[in-house]
């Protein structure tokens, strides 16, 4: 009778011990598992990262025989991280953004109030400030180049604490965990109900006194959309009539064709945003729901100058 066989674990360079403490991965390897993460997608994340496709795998693979350990799951038609592989993006992300403040001191220390200055406001905010804080900041300081995002809150702080970002314009209350945050002023939130046949003069109202199944709403993950139910004392809800708006436009159009009411932040009651819109701004009574925008950055930061400056401009 022949021997019996005896079965071996494959050998996988993904699984190798870790041996020398030289052997570290490098910041490229950290930023491709980052974009794969971010795209779940080979291809994209290469375009993104400005290399080929194999480069790309080459690295994540020579990253995984570093590490010792499995991070990303792949086939032909499927990328998934490995529990592990999401817990070291997280960390990865963090040691990218510390390279990156790294390059942001030494260039801050030789030149401040130059240079490239990346800032991200949300939606309910971009359109009313950011143009006039441009416009200002680029006659201050001509040097000063902003490049500008609008995204949500939560996006916008997540690229924030990746040094992805500089800072953020946001509202508050939201979590600022860790982040270096200064408050900039408060406003109201006005009621926008659709244009009455015969316009009268509109009467301060009480939040107290808001038909609240009426109310519009703009999609989960909108900062104003938990404004509005906190200032209204509800619960976390879609729209009773499942309709939600994607953006401020949106939720105005809504308004407009009757379809419900609304809350709008003051900056944008005030601007040219509904000269021409068929509705009605209506102020509350005090106490009237309100929001505070806030200027964040990374307790990190090596650009206090040019938070300090641009927190005096918003303010």
């Amino acid at each position: 009778m022949p021997p019996a066989r005896t079965r071996t674990a494959p050998r996988s360079a993904a699984r190798a011990p870790f041996t020398s403490a030289s052997a570290l991965p490098s910041l490229r390897q950290l930023s491709y598992l980052v974009a794969v993460a971010e795209r779940l997608n080979f291809t994209q994340a290469a375009q993104d990262c400005f290399v080929t496709q194999s480069t790309l795998s080459s690295g994540l693979k020579e990253l995984e025989r570093t590490l010792g350990a499995a991070l990303v799951e792949r086939d032909r038609q499927h990328v998934l991280l490995t529990p592990l592989g999401r817990k070291v993006v997280e960390r990865s992300r963090e040691l990218l953004g510390s390279a990156r403040d790294l390059v942001a001191i030494v260039r801050a220390a030789a030149a401040p109030m130059t240079g490239m200055l990346r800032l991200g406001a949300i939606p309910t905010i971009a359109p009313f400030m950011l143009p006039q804080l441009v416009r200002e900041a680029r006659v201050r300081h001509p040097d000063l180049k902003l490049a500008l995002r609008e995204d949500r809150t939560a996006t916008l702080l997540e690229r924030l604490r990746a040094a992805e970002l500089d800072f953020a314009l946001i509202a508050l209350p939201y979590d600022t965990t860790g982040l270096l945050v200064r408050e900039l002023f408060v406003e109201e939130l006005w009621l926008i109900t659709r244009m009455p046949e015969r316009p009268h003069t509109p009467r301060r109202l009480k939040i107290s006194g808001l038909d609240t199944d009426r109310l519009l709403l703009l999609e989960e993950g909108h900062c104003l959309r938990e404004h509005t139910l906190e200032a209204c004392g509800l619960a976390e809800r879609a729209n009773p009539s499942g309709i939600e708006a994607t953006s401020l436009v949106t939720l105005v159009q809504m308004v407009e064709s009757g379809l419900g009411d609304a809350l709008l932040p003051q900056m944008a009651i005030g601007s040219a945003f509904l000269e021409r819109a068929s509705v009605l701004p209506q102020r509350f009574a005090p106490p009237a729901p309100t929001r505070t925008i806030a200027l964040v950055a990374r307790q990190t930061t090596t650009r206090l100058a040019e938070f300090e400056f641009l927190a005096e401009l918003s303010s």
